[in-house]
């Protein structure tokens, strides 16, 4: 089973990129959108149906902010808009869909940059996200969670680690709340299988960044410990344009 996750900084803007040509081409199981921008009553049609997919949205108060959406293949056994707590569910962070053999969490963790009440916020979303997760797999359940956490977690994770200690995404406070899922037994799939640096899945529209590849690896997928033995491949797609993201993939056992 394919799965792919993908910020895309805008679904409409993304659609009009050949978007859905290119869903057609990389035939995921399960696509996980973040950042898509849009509530539906706003969406063209043909971003909703006859692609072959169910689709499922969670869209921020604020139009054309933040937004998750998760297409599958299979209808999803179980759908959950949101953590339950209102002051990052309004923000339209969080898709949380059951399929035959995991949950899968779709999230876009918030951004830190802008000032100390947004960074707190963040950290604040990843103490009250772990707790969650970590019942989830202490009930039996195999949990996958992926998105744009926001956060490059080791120097090998960006292209200028020194210059950037002290910016957000790449804050000491910040990458200890990875360690600390790493603690409590969360695996990154890509690690599993990529070693190597220069890897990225972020970059600055501005500087040319992109063709330098000075980069951010800040979008994963996170699977429960006991879980990653059934993880098959994992991969980070920089080819694929669109947006200042780009998709990133895992394999499961089906």
């Amino acid at each position: 089973m394919k799965l792919i996750s993908w910020n895309v900084n805008g679904v409409r803007a993304v659609n009009k990129k050949g978007f859905l040509k290119w869903l057609e081409d990389a035939d995921p199981h399960i696509l996980c959108l973040q950042e898509t921008k849009a509530h539906v009553e706003q969406l063209p049609g043909e971003l909703l149906e006859g692609h072959g997919y169910h689709t499922y949205w969670h869209s921020g108060e604020k139009r054309g902010y933040s937004g998750v959406a998760t297409y599958c293949k299979e209808e999803a056994l179980f759908v959950q808009e949101g953590l339950g707590i209102d002051i990052f569910d309004r923000e339209g962070r969080v898709l949380i869909t059951e399929h035959p053999n995991f949950l899968l969490y779709n999230i876009y963790f918030p951004n830190g940059q802008r000032d100390q009440e947004r960074l707190q916020y963040k950290l604040d979303f990843y103490d009250e996200l772990l707790p969650i997760i970590n019942e989830q797999v202490e009930s039996g359940n195999n949990v996958i969670v992926t998105g744009d956490w926001n956060t490059a977690h080791h120097p090998i994770d960006l292209a200028r680690p020194k210059d950037n200690v002290k910016n957000s995404g790449f804050m000491p406070i910040e990458r200890d709340r990875l360690d600390t899922y790493v603690e409590n037994g969360w695996v990154d799939t890509f690690r599993i299988f990529h070693p190597e640096g220069d890897r990225y899945s972020w970059w600055t529209y501005r500087f040319g960044a992109r063709e330098r590849n000075v980069g951010w690896r800040i979008d994963y997928f996170f699977v429960n410990e006991g879980f990653s033995d059934q993880v098959l491949d994992g991969d980070i797609h920089q080819e694929i344009m669109g947006s200042d993201h780009c998709p990133i993939s895992l394999e499961v056992e089906d």
